[in-house]
């Protein structure tokens, strides 16, 4: 047969997205724009979130009482909600990010000095079981009792928390990590620990603990929305999300939004940040991603 006679090749079909990449690239944009949102609060605050005023308190975003001043209308002391959660959503995020930047950076030297010393490894691991032990919020009042409320005692009490964790991730792959040939080689050529450990060791086991970074940052989240919650967190009039919620459920019922609309962010946050914790470990892991 001719190749003008021959038949055409049916036209290949475009792979199509799976349900979940379309959903972690969703909640990448609103992650995106709840980071950008913090970032650019003080220019996009409508008003000053921390200014009162008598009239109109306790004014909803909705019906005939609304006020087109205020989109999302105001709290118990007149104050822009749209103002406070902008700033609220800001401070949060300072928060997670100090704990885990903490916690993660002591984790890490901690899991890397158990993997590759065997004599601290017994030490190290039965330490971090300890702290392990005892819960984020218990360590919380404990560090509220000590610092008093307030940010920086919920930044302590779950970087130390976080640590850990952080450390027993580090440890488990940095120990996969240092049976490979290259590490073999390199300590047979005689490199020293520091080069080992940073050019070598550390540098393989990145894409793990930065896929459960992502995954804790969401529930340093949570966590610390539910210290402030019990009134361990930013003092009033501060704007934090977990204190925003706390100071509104006593308006739960006339007032719904005071308390609805900073947990409504809180949740965002925390989706946004499991869903793409799972996304990376699905690409970065390579049993996952052949599957």
């Amino acid at each position: 047969m001719s190749a003008a006679l021959a038949p055409e090749a049916p036209p290949r079909a475009r792979p199509r997205k799976a349900p979940r990449d379309v959903l972690a690239i969703a909640m990448a944009v609103l992650f995106g724009l709840i980071v950008l949102a913090a970032v650019f609060a003080p220019l996009l605050a409508p008003l000053d979130p921390y200014e009162t005023t008598p009239q109109p308190f306790l004014s909803p975003f909705w019906g005939e009482t609304a006020n087109a001043a205020y989109p999302l209308g105001t709290d118990g002391q007149g104050r822009d909600m749209l103002s406070r959660l902008l700033y609220g959503t800001r401070l949060t995020l300072l928060i997670g990010l100090a704990s885990i930047a903490i916690g993660g950076v002591v984790g890490i030297a901690v899991g890397l000095l158990a993997a590759f010393y065997s004599r601290l490894d017994g030490v190290l691991m039965r330490l971090a079981d300890i702290v392990l032990s005892f819960p984020s919020i218990l360590l919380g009042l404990a560090f509220a009792a000590v610092m008093g409320p307030g940010a920086p005692a919920i930044v302590t009490a779950l970087a130390i928390a976080t640590i850990p964790e952080i450390a027993r991730v580090t440890r488990g792959s940095a120990c996969t990590v240092m049976s490979q040939d290259y590490v073999v080689a390199g300590r047979s050529l005689g490199l020293r620990d520091w080069d080992l450990l940073t050019r070598y060791v550390a540098l393989n086991c990145l894409s793990a603990v930065f896929v459960f970074l992502t995954i804790r940052f969401g529930q340093v989240i949570l966590v610390a929305a539910a210290l402030s919650f019990l009134g361990l967190g930013a003092r009033p009039p501060a704007a934090e999300l977990g204190t925003m919620a706390s100071q509104g459920r006593d308006a739960l019922f006339f007032a719904p939004w005071i308390a609805t609309l900073p947990c409504i962010v809180i949740v965002a946050i925390v989706l946004a940040a499991n869903v793409l914790g799972d996304a990376l470990r699905d690409r970065l892991d390579p049993r996952l991603r052949n599957a």
